[in-house]
Formats: structure tokens, C-alpha cells, sequence
């Protein structure tokens, strides 16, 4: 008993949960003021920095969680869980900074009604992802824990209307776009946006697992 006072509890995983997920938001957030603002070079490279911002952000963070994993003996959840979860939320972050710099890469001249559409709905993905994270350090609470999983449900919802988006935002394309070099540009961006609502919902399905194992 005393030997297991003695050691490292917990850390603050929850809070660094929280302030992931927000800075997965705010990099949300600018990259649709950024698709809003295209034809505004200053306005896209302004809105181009706050993406790279809050990903850098979020990389830290993610550096932070994984350190104290090692450091930690007793965690509040299982180790794993805290390692997946982490991990997968950062690749929402990186997939968002993916998208804006390759729409620079490959010089996109214009957005198309499907990105702005699969951008509001990554919009909606990210913001909900951090509602249900916000709830993890409460889940204990039978009527959090229905919250929780009632919003990750809207995430699965979400990641079905972008992969509906997306298919027939490719119908479109390869049956009005005569332009070999830009079917190839803006296939490669509806990819890219539908692969963050994937990664929500990836997201979604770990808050699952814990809430499922926890509450």
C-alpha cells in the first residue's frame, strides 16, 4: 500500500485531451475561413499559418501525452487507450494541414462547391470530436457517458455525409472535367478532406471503447 502511494498517478490526461482537441478546432476552423477567403492571397496565406499554428500546437501537445505515459504508473484509463486516442486525434490535426498545403502544392485556382461542403462537415466532425472528449473525465456519470457515445453517433453521421460528398463530387469530376491536370488535383483534395471525417470518426470509435470500458 504504501510503495503504491508512493508512485506516479494519473497526469493531467484529460485536460491534455481537451486542448488537442480544441487546437484541432481552431485549425478546422481557419482551414474553412482559408477555403471562404481563396481568392484573397493574403487572407489564404494568413489562414495557411494558423493551420500550421494549431498543428504545431497539437504536435506538442501529443509529445507531452506520450512522454507522460512513460512516466505514469496509474493512468485513468488504460495506457493503450490514452496512446491510441492521442495518436489518432493527431492525425486529425496533420490531415487538416495536409489539405492546405497541398491545395498550395498543387496551385488549386479555385474551390469547388465539394470542398466547401466537405470542409462545413470536417468542421462539424472536429467540433463534435471535441465535445465527446470534453465529457471523458466525467464518464463515471451515466447520463455523460449516453452524451458521449449519443455524440459520437453524430460523428459517424458526419463521416457518412462526406463519403456521400465525395462520391458524387467524383462522379461530377470525371464526367464534366475535360482538364486531365485538375481532375487529378481536385481528386486528390476530395481525398484528402474525406479522410479527416474517416479520422473523426476513428476518433469517435476509440471514445466508444473507453466510455463502453469505463463508465
Amino acid at each position: 500500500m504504501i510503495f503504491g502511494k508512493l508512485l506516479p498517478r494519473e497526469g493531467n490526461y484529460f485536460e491534455m485531451f481537451s486542448q488537442h482537441a480544441a487546437q484541432i478546432v481552431k485549425a478546422a476552423h481557419a482551414f474553412s475561413r482559408l477555403v471562404a477567403n481563396y481568392s484573397d492571397t493574403d487572407l489564404r496565406e494568413k489562414y495557411n499559418r494558423e493551420v500550421d499554428e494549431a498543428e504545431a500546437s497539437a504536435d506538442r501537445i501529443n509529445i507531452e501525452v506520450n512522454r507522460a505515459i512513460h512516466k505514469t504508473f496509474i493512468t485513468p484509463i488504460d495506457r493503450e487507450q490514452i496512446h491510441g486516442l492521442i495518436n489518432t486525434m493527431d492525425d486529425v490535426a496533420d490531415l487538416i494541414q495536409d489539405c492546405s498545403e497541398t491545395m498550395a502544392l498543387y496551385d488549386i485556382r479555385h474551390m469547388t462547391d465539394a470542398i466547401g461542403r466537405l470542409t462545413e462537415i470536417n468542421v462539424k466532425c472536429c467540433e463534435r470530436l471535441k465535445s465527446a472528449v470534453d465529457m471523458l473525465e466525467k464518464i463515471a456519470d451515466p447520463h455523460v457517458a449516453e452524451a458521449a457515445l449519443k455524440t459520437c453517433d453524430e460523428i459517424d453521421q458526419l463521416e457518412s455525409d462526406a463519403d456521400r460528398v465525395m462520391r458524387n463530387a467524383m462522379s461530377k469530376l470525371f464526367r464534366e472535367e475535360a482538364d486531365v491536370r485538375e481532375l487529378i488535383k481536385l481528386k486528390a483534395i476530395y481525398e484528402l478532406l474525406e479522410t479527416i471525417s474517416d479520422r473523426c470518426e476513428d476518433v469517435a470509435k476509440l471514445i466508444e471503447g473507453v466510455v463502453l470500458e469505463n463508465s
